[in-house]
């Protein structure tokens, strides 16, 4: 373990010094979002337990940045309940938050009961967890803006309250996801325990994804061996937004109602409308941020259902938290586009992770 300077201060409504010596069990540490997440964690002072499979190849953002560095890492399955709780046990954590899960919906087409497994009975396996440790004051599940039952109109922004009930597996996993947060806090966690929330975020970009099927990562690999991208669903409509986003609002969820309970909810967490643009759009933005003559054009691919539009109404969580969006879909693919082009130069993965991350939170 490295000792690092503490050097992010929270932009909304807990103090810059909160998360110093918090110990914090995150689980889905070594993916994509969870390496931004562990890396602003570690940049605020936190002491971070992670928990989650090995990360997929050298190219991973978790090897890349090497922040097995700065953390307690258990490289165990979170379907494993036994190991999972023993972990827990282990770490002590003040805060809990839950990532890991299967969160692709094409895979979850090929693989339903894995992902039903994994993004269901893994928070099952959690919140079980957390019952047997007196520990944790604060425990977040992460699930997605995909929860919904998605109504297909044009213009409407989900709120909390609308109705659970995603269509695909991977979607409706999370839905279940939702409702048994939601169970767990009524039957065992209202008196005592944990403060219990959950967020319902957007689509994330960001550097140094390379997950397979999702917009930003195709673009890059294409853009990198010079050929033109090609866009499936270019008139669908998603929330997008940059993966510090959600990050700073998971960050103020668990401060907040670490220190009241009262906060405790679910939150959407989503860009304002006007960041609200279609798949088409979003690469026309890419290959202008990108240069060098980067190209798209639309192809018809047969695959599984997939939502024509979706987004998220933020209110709640600005006006009983106080966080905002802080950058606009141009600033975000701008500030993607350059990250891709600085791990693709060479630069140093961890750099570019404190470069973004200081950035965003004004330092």
């Amino acid at each position: 373990m490295e000792d690092l300077e503490v050097v992010v201060a929270l932009r909304y409504g807990v103090a810059s010094g909160f998360w110093q010596g918090k110990r914090v069990f995150l689980t889905g540490h070594t993916g994509f979002k969870g390496s931004w997440m562990t890396a602003a964690l570690v940049m605020a002072g936190a002491d971070v337990y992670g928990y989650a499979l090995e990360p997929e190849g050298p190219s991973a953002l978790y090897n890349r940045a090497r922040l097995d560095r700065f953390v307690h890492s258990y490289i165990a399955d979170i379907r494993d309940a036994s190991r999972l709780s023993a972990a827990i046990k282990d770490a002590r954590p003040d805060i809990v938050v839950h990532m890991a899960a299967q969160p692709l919906v094409i895979d979850s087409f090929t693989r339903p009961a894995y992902t039903y497994e994994t993004n269901v009975m893994g928070t099952v396996n959690i919140l079980e967890a957390l019952r047997s440790t007196d520990a944790a004051a604060s425990f977040l599940n992460v699930t997605t803006d995909k929860v919904y039952f998605n109504e297909e109109l044009p213009g409407k922004r989900y709120r909390e309250g609308d109705r659970l009930d995603g269509f695909d597996p991977y979607s409706n996993s999370k839905s279940c996801s939702e409702l048994v947060t939601a169970t767990y806090e009524r039957s065992f966690f209202a008196q005592d325990g944990p403060a219990i929330s959950t967020a319902r975020s957007g689509n994330v970009i960001g550097a140094g994804d390379w997950a397979d099927n999702r917009i930003v990562p195709d673009c890059v690999r294409a853009v990198l061996a010079g050929e033109s991208i090609e866009i499936r669903n270019p008139n669908s409509t998603r929330p997008y937004q940059h993966v510090l986003e959600p990050i700073s609002a998971y960050m103020e969820i668990c401060g907040s109602q670490f220190d009241d309970r009262g906060l405790a909810s679910s939150y959407n967490v989503g860009p304002d409308d006007e960041s609200c643009v279609t798949t088409g759009e979003l690469a026309d933005l890419f290959c202008s941020k990108w240069g060098d003559g980067a190209t798209w054009k639309a192809v018809d691919v047969e695959g599984p259902h997939e939502a024509n539009f979706l987004a998220l109404d933020h209110g709640k969580i600005t006006s009983d938290l106080g966080w905002m969006p802080h950058w606009g879909i141009e600033e975000a693919v701008a500030q993607t586009a350059s990250g891709y082009r600085e791990l693709a130069e060479g630069l140093d993965a961890w750099k570019m992770l404190q470069k973004g991350i200081e950035e965003y939170f004004g330092m």
